[in-house]
């Protein structure tokens, strides 16, 4: 399996395992309050993991961390996913039927796909569209547990404003993913916590015990951060359209744990939705896209092997271990094998 694909679902699984959890503290915890306590505990512990590793000798955090090109980037997307999207859901939340939303929030993997494809123009084939297809409408399925019932439309169109926020938020990431993820996801988590947090405190909602409060920033680091980092090296590998795909089979995941540890009932709709999202990966993966290509002259920093694209000198004492990450630069070069989107394929077709 393609390490990018591995990434995309291993971040879905972290992020599925964790909504039946944060269901569970739901009853106790105001929505707002709670999504601040998960993107803190998000927040928090990734910027505890940064901090011990930039104690280590020769961290890779400092060979690949953010620089200042890619500050305007990330700060639109904090502003798009971490801070608009969150508050627009809340907003939608509040006027919209729960069966209603779930099933709406089906549209950000769509939304992130139609960016991705006509705007920021990734390849993509009849195949991607038909694996896309066929994973969205599976989480479509799980999300339809009666019908939806809209009433007024301002509470709908604020949670497919959200989703647009979020697919905004996975495009804009998309093009600083070869920076450290870890740095990235800390600080997406940090922001978005604190915003939360004060609008839950503006609402009225107080802080719960100790004991919650643990509980959420366990399952936020767990579901929200470590799940963002995938995230972002999916990205890094499959470009936004495809690790979209991928992490959509999150509800899916949910679904399971939630059979299993909330013993729900299984449904011939879960199967259905479990065979329409194994078909969506099955052309995902069996996807062949190769021709000739021109990588431009670029210059980044990521940890790497001195595959067919680094074969580059190095200006400092290599002990020859690999993979490592330095600030490197390519060369221009000609050639043709078969790759995704990944941050060194984003030539135009």
């Amino acid at each position: 399996m393609h390490q990018g694909v591995l990434f995309a679902l291993l971040a879905a699984a972290f992020f599925g395992a964790g909504t039946p959890f944060a269901k569970l503290l739901l009853g106790q915890i105001s929505p707002v309050m709670l999504a601040a306590l998960l993107y803190l505990g998000s927040g928090i512990g990734l910027s505890l993991w940064y901090g011990l590793r930039r104690l280590r000798p020769a961290s890779q955090a400092a060979a690949d961390g953010l620089r200042r090109a890619d500050l305007p980037w990330l700060g639109a997307a904090i502003l798009s996913g971490g801070i608009a999207g969150p508050v627009l859901l809340m907003l939608g939340l509040s006027l919209t039927p729960a069966s209603s939303a779930s099933l709406l929030l089906n549209m950000e993997g769509v939304m992130t796909a139609a960016l991705a494809w006509f705007v920021f123009k990734e390849n993509f084939d009849r195949r991607i569209v038909l694996g896309m297809l066929a994973i969205v409408l599976a989480g479509v399925l799980l999300s339809w547990q009666q019908a939806p019932e809209f009433g007024m439309p301002w509470g709908p169109l604020a949670i497919l404003a959200a989703c647009l926020c979020w697919a905004i938020d996975n495009n804009l990431t998309r093009r600083i993913s070869a920076s450290d993820a870890v740095q990235i996801a800390a600080l997406k988590g940090l922001v978005a916590g604190l915003v939360n947090l004060a609008l839950a405190l503006l609402l009225g909602a107080s802080l719960p015990g100790i004991a919650k409060i643990s509980a959420a920033a366990l399952i936020g680091f767990s579901g929200y951060g470590l799940s963002l980092v995938l995230f972002v090296l999916a990205l890094r590998h499959l470009g936004s359209a495809r690790t979209g795909a991928y992490f959509s089979v999150a509800p899916f995941i949910g679904a399971a744990i939630s059979l299993l540890v909330l013993h729900d009932a299984v449904s011939g709709m879960f199967w259905l939705a479990a065979g329409l999202m194994a078909l969506g990966i099955w052309l995902h993966l069996s996807e062949k896209h190769q021709h000739e290509h021109t990588h431009q002259e670029t210059d980044h920093g990521h940890s790497h092997s001195h595959d067919l694209h680094h074969q580059h000198q190095h200006d400092f004492d290599w002990d020859g271990r690999e993979p490592h990450s330095h600030p490197h630069r390519h060369l221009p070069i000609s050639h043709s094998h078969a790759h995704y989107p990944d941050i060194h394929h984003r030539h135009s077709h």
